[in-house]
């Protein structure tokens, strides 16, 4: 049944209007408490001796447009309990109307909360004015910080990843809840040590889904022994990917000769390719110089202190990954390609020309990249069939030998081919890893360890190598439902409120923000 609207309530309730008025500033409503009593906040005890009043100003949610100012006729009372310490206090009002000292209301504070949480500061400010809410960024920030977090029940299925406060410089640990799919906690640092001791004050977690870095594993184990570790599934298979890239980049020198790339002439190279052909002549002194002292039976730390070069550059040599005649790599006309060649068997040599026809079709490089490529097709046209032919970058080999066939143009078939005839370590090793993404699509962990052993003896064997030493958590995260993506997830939501707040939010803040308004 509707009630006819009455002035009373449009007031918080518990309180009654005593006389109002309304200007170009907003509306201004005397009220007075409906309660004859109040309770001691000391001693609890209720007192009806009234002391005396004073007068007291609320904000309060705007009507018609117009911010609305309370002023509340506050009582102060007596208090009858004879071994209380406070003899006079002011009365108290209902929970969640208005706190003691506040000036907002219960239902205004909610609102300056819920737009603290959305917007952060700033923002929240601005929009807040053109709501007819009288508050400031600062104002804001505080009430999220007092605030806080909402408490949550105790976790059993975690996932822990660490996120960025700075990329390559300072990094920070997240805690989500994956049944609840919602984050949990914000540590300051990821050191071992920062994780071990949270994970150790939750011992009813059962399954810690994580990524593949060793430190979260370190903690875990120390912390819950006894708890499932899951190792995050994207990341085996980003994993699994970069090992064969790799192995794929490892064996540029053997592609480069199935292709028939190996004649070098340095008259018909153009100036970038000159300068990377003498640092592959200075790259290759080096190299011989570290695998004669390899070959010799010394240490790579020795190797390192003799010839001067990084422990990384003498690991790679040794490994063959500095053995390439170039470090090609994929250019903004990769994708340009097929269409520059029918041009150019047309008759169009032009490079300008072509960069302007580029253009029009969304091409953003520059006039110096088409016009290179012009020059070394023309000079290519000079020489005989034995000189330098352009080789893909070790990238797009991988991506072309992972494509299916029909996808494929006709040149990039002739291309895959020749590499498969002539590097066919590389086709077990395409093999290989194929066969590790098929195993956790079908969530199949029956045929990990034949796997290891035929992974071994293949090109990416150190992924086979860290799949075993890691072999408990691999095994969960191939069979098991659970999986670190929600906590990547969280991640991106939690740089969108770092970013609002022009990354200068302070732990606290940014725990507040993402988990109260989760």
């Amino acid at each position: 049944m509707k009630k006819a609207l009455r002035p009373a309530s449009v007031i918080p309730p518990g309180f009654t209007i005593v006389t109002s008025a309304v200007d170009d500033d907003g509306a201004t409503i005397l009220i007075r408490s409906t309660s004859p009593t109040s309770y001691c906040p000391r001693c609890g005890s209720v007192s009806c001796r009234v002391h005396s009043r004073y007068r007291r100003q609320i904000s309060d949610l705007p009507l018609a447009g117009r911010p609305v100012k309370l002023v509340a006729d506050v009582r102060r009372f007596r208090c009858e309990a004879v071994r209380c310490g406070q003899r006079i206090f002011a009365e108290r009002f209902a929970d969640g109307i208005v706190a003691p000292w506040a000036r907002r209301t219960g239902r205004l504070e909610t609102l300056v909360h819920h737009l603290g949480l959305a917007l952060g500061g700033r923002p929240a400010a601005s929009f807040a004015r053109r709501l007819m809410l009288p508050v400031s960024n600062d104002t804001l920030l505080r009430v999220v910080r007092r605030r806080g977090c909402p408490p949550s029940p105790p976790p059993t299925v975690i996932g822990i990843d660490d996120w960025a406060w700075r990329r390559n410089q300072r990094y920070g640990t997240i805690i989500c809840d994956l049944e609840r799919r919602r984050p949990i906690g914000l540590l300051a640092d990821r050191e071992p040590a920062t994780a071990q001791a949270w994970l150790a004050g939750q011992p009813q977690v059962a399954i810690i889904a994580r990524d593949r870095g060793g430190a979260y594993a370190c903690a875990a184990a120390k912390a819950l022994p006894n708890a499932v570790q899951v190792a995050d599934r994207w990341h085996l298979m980003e994993n699994a990917s970069h090992a064969f890239l790799d192995a794929v980049r490892r064996s540029m020198r053997q592609i480069r000769c199935a292709i028939g790339a190996m004649t070098i002439k340095p008259e018909l190279l153009t100036a970038a390719e000159r300068l990377q052909y003498e640092g592959y002549l200075h790259r290759e002194e080096t190299n011989a110089a570290i695998m004669t002292l390899s070959r010799a039976g010394v240490a790579i730390k020795e190797i390192v202190r003799r010839t001067g070069h990084s422990r990384g550059t003498v690991r790679r040599v040794l490994r063959g990954e500095r053995s390439d005649v170039f470090r090609t790599r994929e250019t903004s006309l990769e994708t340009y390609l097929p269409w520059l060649d029918l041009q150019w068997a047309a008759g169009h040599h032009n490079g300008a020309a072509l960069w302007r026809s580029l253009q029009a079709q969304g091409f953003r490089g520059s006039l110096r990249v088409v016009t290179e490529w012009a020059t070394r097709r023309r000079r290519a046209e000079k020489v005989d069939a034995d000189t330098l032919h352009r080789v893909p970058s070790a990238r797009t080999i991988a991506r072309l030998m992972t494509l299916e066939r029909n996808d494929l143009s006709k040149a990039e078939t002739l291309t895959v081919a020749a590499v498969e005839a002539g590097v066919p370590s590389l086709v077990d090793a395409r093999r290989v890893i194929e066969r590790f993404h098929v195993m956790i699509r079908r969530k199949d962990g029956t045929d990990l360890d034949p796997w290891i052993a035929w992974a071994r003896a293949s090109l990416v064997a150190s992924f086979a190598n860290g799949v075993a030493k890691d072999i408990a958590a691999v095994r969960a995260a191939v069979v098991s439902r659970w999986s670190n993506g929600q906590t990547e997830g969280q991640i991106t939501k939690l740089k969108l409120v770092k970013r609002q707040m022009y990354g200068r939010g302070k732990l606290d803040l940014l725990q507040a923000r993402l988990i109260g308004a989760t």
